[in-house]
């Protein structure tokens, strides 16, 4: 998991460089979005222990959407559930069709 989680920021790091920002630049927008991505977790940390209006709170949050914030929790009560059947061989780039 650290060898993802190394990869994945080494990634973005490479992609706002290649947007053409400084060295100053790309840590003021890394450290931006490690916050943001430790916020994200602490936020749905209890996700599936939480009821249906405290995840739209959380949603709210994240998403800027005023209209039809329960279609998005819907969403992703569904994708968790998804995701929490499916193995994780299914999700290879040889697998393409995925329903849930």
């Amino acid at each position: 998991m650290q060898n993802f989680y190394d990869y994945v920021f080494r990634q973005i790091e490479l992609d706002i460089r290649e947007i053409g920002y400084g060295d100053q630049t790309v840590n003021k927008k890394m450290k931006t979005y490690v916050n943001l991505l430790y916020s994200i977790i602490n936020k749905f940390e209890n996700w599936e222990k939480s009821n249906f209006d405290e995840k739209n709170t959380v949603l709210k949050y994240f998403i800027e959407i005023n209209d039809n914030n329960e279609n998005f929790v819907d969403y992703f009560i569904k994708y968790t559930k998804y995701l929490s059947k499916t193995s994780l061989n299914s999700f290879t780039k040889s697998v393409i069709n995925h329903k849930f």
